[in-house]
This record gives C-alpha cells, sequence and structure tokens, in this order.
C-alpha cells in the first residue's frame, strides 16, 4: 500500500488503526488517570473522554451489526459512573473489532458523513479516526499539554486519510455550518503528498470540495489560504489538536460527532 494514499479502501489498515488507537488510549488514561482534566477537551476529565469514546464504539458496532442504539447520550451519561470504566471500555472495543469481523462487505447500514464509503469501510474507518484523535487526547491528558507529532504514533498514510475523511466527510455537510463571511479558497496541502484538496467556502452555500494532484498545481486556481505541513502535523491541527492550531480554521470550523 502505498502510505501516501488515503486508507479509504483498505479495510484492515483502518482496522489497525482502530485497535492500535484504542490501545494507546486505554493505556494513557489508565497512567494520566480518570479525573485528570483533559487540555484538548475543556471541561473534560479522562472520565468523560473515556466514556464518550465507549459510547461511540458501542454505537457504531450497534450500526454495524443492525441493532442500533437508540440513546447514545444516555449511555454516555451511565458510563460516568462505571465502577471499571477501563474494563467496560475494552468491553465496547472489542466489540466493535468484533462486529467489523463479522458483518458481510456488502453490509446494509446508515451513514453520515458526505462522500462516503461503503457501510464496513465507513464504520470502521470514522472509528479508526474518532478513537486516534480521542487517544491524542488521553496523551495530551498524561503529558498535561497538546502533544507535539513526534511525540504520537500516528502514520502518514492515516493521517492523509483522515484529512481526506474530514475534508470530503465531514466539512462540505450542511449541519457543520461552515459560512466564512467572504467567499474564500483554501488549500489543504501536505508536505510530500500525491494529493492535496481545495475548499470553496462562503457566507450562503455548502463548503464545495475538490482533491487535486499536487502535481497539477494549475488545478488549484486562484487560492486565499494554504494550510501546509506534515501529514501528521495537517491532522492534528485541522482537527483542534496539537501544539500549533490555526486561530482561523479553529474559529471557523467546528466539527460534530453525527
Amino acid at each position: 500500500m502505498d502510505a501516501r494514499l488515503p486508507l479509504e479502501s483498505h479495510l484492515d489498515a483502518l482496522g489497525d488503526g482502530l485497535g492500535q488507537a484504542a490501545t494507546v488510549l486505554r493505556a494513557n488514561a489508565m497512567t494520566a488517570g480518570l479525573d485528570t482534566a483533559v487540555p484538548t477537551c475543556p471541561g473534560w476529565t479522562v472520565r468523560h473522554l473515556v466514556a464518550h469514546v465507549g459510547m461511540a464504539h458501542r454505537w457504531a458496532a450497534g450500526h454495524v451489526s443492525g441493532s442500533p442504539i437508540d440513546a447514545p447520550e444516555a449511555l454516555e451519561a451511565a458510563a460516568m459512573s462505571e465502577p471499571d470504566l477501563l474494563g467496560w471500555f475494552d468491553e465496547g472495543a472489542t466489540a466493535l473489532l468484533q462486529a467489523i469481523v463479522d458483518a458481510p462487505d456488502d453490509l446494509t447500514a446508515f451513514v453520515f458523513l458526505k462522500n462516503a464509503p461503503a457501510p464496513k469501510v465507513f464504520w470502521t474507518r470514522r472509528q479508526c479516526h474518532e478513537t486516534t484523535i480521542h487517544a491524542v487526547d488521553a496523551l495530551a491528558a498524561r503529558l498535561g499539554r497538546s502533544p507535539a507529532r513526534e511525540e504520537a504514533w500516528i502514520s502518514t498514510g492515516l493521517a492523509l486519510d483522515g484529512l481526506d475523511e474530514l475534508l470530503r466527510g465531514f466539512v462540505p455537510r450542511r449541519s457543520q455550518g461552515i459560512h466564512p463571511p467572504d467567499e474564500t479558497v483554501v488549500l489543504v496541502r501536505p508536505d510530500d503528498a500525491s494529493i492535496a484538496w481545495r475548499l470553496a467556502m462562503g457566507p450562503d452555500h455548502p463548503v464545495e470540495v475538490t482533491v487535486v494532484d499536487e502535481a497539477s498545481s494549475a488545478a488549484y486556481g486562484t487560492i486565499d489560504r494554504e494550510l501546509a505541513g506534515h501529514p501528521v502535523d495537517l491532522y492534528l491541527q485541522l482537527w483542534n489538536r496539537g501544539p500549533e492550531v490555526d486561530p482561523w480554521w479553529r474559529d471557523l470550523v467546528t466539527i460534530t460527532w453525527k
């Protein structure tokens, strides 16, 4: 697999990424302690973080297995008082991975992002990145600050795939409400990658996203703002994690989880 390409069609790599992120999240949560504040999620403790991701795993597994959970928020709230929250988290992560293994490749299930892949890949991909970003939060809780790229375990391929999901899946949704005051074209250009993303946004229309070949710079057209750097740095930055977050992006883009 070309490490520079998004992993969208590589189910095994996404499953491995999900399992690795769950392990990293649990280890850092245990070391930090459940009552420790999470610097990258203001107002949250590690307990909130673990309860949220454990809920997300069960919510996703329900869709993959054909038994959706009706009230995920209530499940998350109840988890806050779990006597063995990390054990509860482990059970959810294991059940999700097993549900993915058991699901048919032609699974029919609900998906909620733009440009979504087939449901089995969608849910594996979504939970891979959900868990990865929140594992970064658990690492931040242990460190007491946002982690740098060198302190994270995230591969270039996973970061590029996460950028693709964020920019083509989340950002164009009307529910995200991304409306700058003026027409603005943003180029997200990872270093040493074969692709870039061109985002055309304005005050009265959803974001229009085009994937362009970096070798064809003429395809970029007029660019008002460029976000460039190492793929992992961009992945952390555009999810508002990492030590350097672009204030313009942070103030404009607020991603909701469903």
